[in-house]
């Protein structure tokens, strides 16, 4: 199967195509029937009805989406009713405009699916500001867009209890995918042609996407009460598949070499990119049984991974006879890292086997709980945001400010038939942070320009209704599709589906596209200036707190390997809690150092050291994992005097690294080292201790390397 095939695959079998379907359904099925009936009017609400509440309808547990549902359908009708009445004055309807704004972006503090609620009631509101409604209609068309909201949270709830784990089975499979992504890069390191530094950025930048996509499964599954007490046998398997999963992805973390000795030693010889393919190989695989997992189809392993690793084991031996001089220890740990690897896709490949396998150990509710984020909905989180120290705050007034010209600037300069796109610009998109508003803002320009084309290309070129509703269809699913997959495709597919929608109604489509595509760039440059000048949030600013987070995550779990190397009975649960603290606190210091790379040359700060501070804590949590599971596999280690002291320097250094990026905080001391046991500690070191001990002397080294690239950060 080609690449373009199987990317063309992912995506039919995607919950993003899913949700495609589903929205396009809801708010195309009621103008459609209600327009054969001569009440196409009353169509169009329960559509913008729908449209709303499918903003909040984002993957998770199905309680919460039902219950952000109700209060979204609440919010809009409230908000409909109210700008029916304050769109009767420019003087009440420019409050409304000012004051919801800033309440609704405030929703942001509650979360994501709060954030998306926010973003409904300001839809409703922007979209009927210019809606030509007399007061006695202004109730009716509110009940309207209720109703819509309602039919659209009834048709996806009805679609859960057909389909109760396809979300799940969807997300662990885009899970997968990414991780196969993520070993596709790590075997770019044994291939001589490749660039170490580039590879590394690419392999920080996919650390992202793995965590935001494992981040989803664990929302999906602990928050989901059916899925969690364990009742049938896919639930089961669910579960247990994505311990495997997590599993995998921290075995191929662990797998980390002084890639550039390993090239100067082993590159003429041939090993190297032997290892290479093969993992390219797996990689390979692992993508197929993500494909397989995300279309619901049986998959049958077809590569003979046994014959391969004797292949490479005869390679190894035979440069050790070839070359005598050198030590092939480190390709014999590649082999073993490999063997486990295979163990490791075998485990994952039990998502295939049914019946599903009886957990050895129940696992309970509260248990599952630690490994997500509960969101507090009181108001006292709304009331100890209400500063300028809060970013939110700060971004709330920013939106109110911008929507505030945004609105005077089409009522009073661009007055046209949806001069309201300029206030919806404006609002969609200023964000947070200036590097995301920059980025939205050309994928905005640029994906109106493009399909503003299309969407004319189109209408000149084919003639025919039918033919023209068709693809109407296609754009709406394809639109709806992208929406949280690729922003500037999803621009290009929905300007495209306007301007189409807009010449089924009566419209000029060449007025439409022209006018659309400037109160587009006149809405983008109200919110990049406001973005830019309005108290923003630079990255460089926040760095600290997040390098702060990977520091005590790191710290935290290399504690856990001191618990274990002390004899310390194993408790898979604080372990696993550490090893996802480290994996989110990485992916979100990755993410916001992307983002500052994105933002002004003059506020980007120090670069270069924090990019290696990136790379240093990547390669920290790596060996420690690697350690970790050396440890776990051999309990009989004791820690000698030696080990002890190597673990006490490492996390002094990172403890030292910890204060000096939060000096406000108080000072802390480096964690106690669990005592082992004494006839444990009284044992003569064996091959095993002193291999244990050069692994902690290069985590004390590079837990050392963080401190000074620490300083220089800050200085």
């Amino acid at each position: 199967m080609n690449n373009a095939t199987r990317q063309i695959q992912y995506f039919l079998f995607s919950q993003d195509f899913s949700d495609g379907v589903r929205i396009t359904l809801a708010v195309l099925l009621p103008p459609l029937v209600l327009g054969q009936l001569g009440q196409l009017e009353t169509g169009i609400s329960l559509s913008i009805g729908a449209l709303c509440i499918s903003l909040i309808d984002s993957p998770g547990p199905v309680k919460h989406k039902r219950n952000g549902m109700l209060y979204g359908n609440l919010a809009i009708f409230l908000v409909a009713l109210l700008t029916g009445f304050a769109r009767l004055s420019p003087w009440t309807m420019g409050l409304e405009v000012l004051v919801l704004s800033f309440l609704f972006t405030m929703f942001n503090v509650y979360g994501n699916r709060a954030a998306a609620l926010g973003s409904a009631a300001l839809l409703i509101m922007i979209l009927n500001m210019d809606r030509p409604l007399t007061p006695p209609q202004v109730l009716t068309h509110s009940l309207l867009t209720l109703l819509g909201g309602i039919w659209y949270m009834a048709l996806g709830l009805l679609i859960f209890r057909v389909w109760p784990y396809r979300p799940a089975q969807q997300a662990i499979g885009e899970c997968v995918h990414a991780i196969a992504q993520f070993l596709r890069i790590k075997a770019n390191f044994y291939h001589a042609h490749t660039d170490l530094d580039r590879s590394y950025r690419q392999l920080v930048a996919q650390q992202v996407v793995v965590s935001e996509k494992q981040e989803a499964v664990r929302e999906l599954l602990f928050k989901t009460r059916q899925i969690v007490r364990e009742s049938t046998p896919e639930s089961r398997r669910l579960l247990l598949t994505f311990i495997d999963v997590v599993d995998l992805y921290e075995h191929i973390t662990t797998t980390y070499y002084d890639y550039a000795a390993l090239r100067t030693q082993f590159q003429t010889t041939g090993v190297l990119a032997e290892v290479g393919r093969m993992i390219e190989q797996l990689a390979e695989e692992l993508d197929t049984i993500s494909l397989a997992m995300q279309s619901n189809r049986a998959f049958h392993a077809r590569a003979n991974h046994s014959q391969q690793l004797e292949h490479l084991q005869a390679h190894i031996e035979a440069v050790g006879q070839q070359h005598p001089e050198v030590r092939t220890l480190v390709l014999k740990k590649l082999l073993v890292n490999l063997r486990n690897l295979v163990q490791r896709l075998e485990d994952v490949l039990g998502y295939f086997n049914a019946p599903a396998p009886a957990p050895t150990r129940r696992t309970t509710e509260v248990e599952y709980g630690r490994f997500v984020s509960h969101q507090d909905y009181g108001l006292g989180v709304l009331r100890s945001n209400l500063t300028f120290k809060s970013a939110v705050f700060r971004h709330a007034v920013r939106v109110l400010l911008a929507s505030g010209v945004a609105f005077l600037v089409a009522k009073l300069v661009f007055a046209g038939s949806h001069s309201y796109w300029i206030v919806m610009t404006a609002v969609y998109m200023l964000k947070p942070a200036f590097s995301l508003t920059k980025k939205r803002n050309y994928e905005r320009i640029i994906g109106t320009l493009l399909g503003g084309f299309l969407g004319v290309l189109l209408l000149v070129s084919i003639t025919s209704q039918p033919l023209q509703f068709a693809f109407l269809l296609l754009l709406m699913v394809l639109s709806f599709s992208f929406q949280r997959r690729h922003y500037l495709t999803y621009v290009t597919f929905i300007t495209s589906f306007v301007v189409v929608m807009l010449s089924f109604l009566g419209g000029s489509y060449l007025a439409v596209a022209q006018e659309r595509l400037l109160d587009t760039v006149v809405g983008c440059v109200i919110a990049l200036t406001a973005g830019y000048l309005l108290f923003p949030n630079w990255e460089s600013e926040q760095l600290r707190d997040y390098m702060g987070r990977v520091l005590s995550a790191n710290r935290r779990y290399l504690q856990q390997l001191a618990e274990s190397l002390a004899g310390r009975p194993p408790d898979f649960i604080p372990y696993r809690l550490a090893r996802k603290e480290v994996y989110v606190s990485s992916a979100n210091l990755a993410a916001a150092f992307q983002r500052m790379l994105s933002e002004p040359k003059s506020k980007q700060q120090r670069s270069e050291d924090v990019h290696q501070f990136v790379v240093l804590n990547h390669i920290l949590s790596s060996n420690i994992a690697t350690l970790s599971a050396a440890v776990r596999a051999q309990p009989s280690l004791a820690p000698s005097v030696e080990v002890q002291r190597a673990l006490r320097r490492a996390l002094a250094a990172l403890t030292t690294s910890l204060q000096k990026l939060t000096p406000a905080a108080p000072p802390e001391s480096a964690p106690a080292l669990p005592a082992a046991p004494a006839e444990r500690a009284e044992k003569p070191p064996t091959a095993d201790d002193r291999q244990v001990l050069e692994q902690l002397e290069f985590i004390q080294k590079v837990s050392g390397d963080i401190s000074r690239v620490t300083e220089a950060v800050l200085a």
